[in-house]
């Protein structure tokens, strides 16, 4: 008797633990027992949960009037103001399959309150129901993901089947360094095998098809350590180059869109509606993508190699018009 008593009062945890909403006369019928016993039930879950505080982020099993029916709240649970703007980024990002998409939110609304789920389910309803992923080439991008961080973490020495942007399939053999995520898209952040000189490459991880692991690992000096926040603060659109300086001019609508969008930016000086802005950034294809697509709004100024090659561009898209 005992020992059923037992399953009933884990088997009304699990479900609370999940989100349930746990009517009482509904557990009187299924278990066939009386409400009271389910109150006793409830009472005896609730004193573990007293017992344990610290460990069960201070939860606690409360009876709603309106629903009739026991909930379990904790600190631990999100906010549905916190579950919204996860939701939000994951919807934006658009970089998980759909099916992974439903997957990662259907678990994520397991941890807020049950009382506002169905207003949440209907903000985000339309948004779901719109989604479109970006295409990818692996079978699972979150399989990718969390087998490449076990690498990183191992340091051990892969070869990645992987698709260039012409299509083209190549192998290649690395020491993994680091994961970003940028625009859409997870990138691996390694170096060649056989560099000696430690020149970072970056691949798109929805472009690896295959991962094999090699029995061999690596190290790496601390001087060749990768700094993600380094690259977060200095790279457009995972294009790599040098580190360099620059200052421009800017006189659009935002302002402060461009020192969001450059988080080194400074503004060194103003004159009504045009600002000069420097800004440390990785020298490559990515800034010359930005700074063109604020149009008009932007003059660069230094250093010259950069002035020369937005001319160029700007000439070469001249002539298609």
């Amino acid at each position: 008797m005992e020992n059923e008593r037992l399953d009933r009062v884990l088997e009304i945890f699990y479900r609370l633990l999940h989100g349930e909403v746990v009517p009482n006369r509904l557990i009187a019928e299924e278990y066939r027992i009386s409400s009271k016993s389910v109150s006793r039930d409830v009472a005896r879950i609730n004193d573990f949960l007293a017992e344990h505080r610290e460990l069960m982020q201070n939860a606690e099993v409360t009876y709603s009037h309106k629903d009739r029916a026991y909930i379990l709240k904790s600190d631990e649970f999100l906010k549905n103001q916190e579950l919204f703007a996860l939701v939000k980024v994951i919807l934006g990002a658009r970089c998980f399959s759909k099916e992974d998409m439903l997957f990662i939110v259907s678990k994520l609304r397991k941890f807020t309150t049950a009382n506002d789920r169905k207003l949440l389910d209907e903000v985000i309803l339309r948004e779901i129901y719109h989604y479109h992923e970006v295409r990818s080439d692996c079978n699972s991008v979150i399989n990718n993901l969390w087998r490449l961080v076990q690498c990183i973490d191992g340091k051990k020495v892969i070869s990645v089947t992987y698709l260039k942007m012409d299509r083209s399939e190549v192998v290649r053999k690395l020491k993994p360094a680091a994961i970003m995520f940028s625009e859409y898209y997870f990138y691996l952040i390694a170096y060649a095998a056989d560099d000696t000189q430690y020149k970072a490459r970056y691949f798109r991880i929805d472009r690896i098809k295959n991962i094999v692991e090699h029995r061999e690992n690596f190290q790496l000096d601390r001087e060749h350590s990768f700094d993600e926040g380094d690259l977060r603060e200095k790279n457009q659109f995972m294009f790599p180059g040098d580190n360099v300086r620059i200052t421009f001019e800017f006189s659009g609508l935002s302002l402060q869109a461009v020192l969001d969008r450059l988080p080194t930016a400074k503004i060194i000086e103003q004159n009504g509606t045009k600002s000069v802005i420097t800004a440390e950034v990785n020298y490559g294809r990515g800034i010359i993508m930005y700074l063109l697509s604020q149009g008009s709004w932007v003059k660069v100024l230094e250093p010259k190699p950069l002035v020369e090659d937005m001319l160029a561009e700007i000439k070469i898209m001249r002539n298609y018009y």
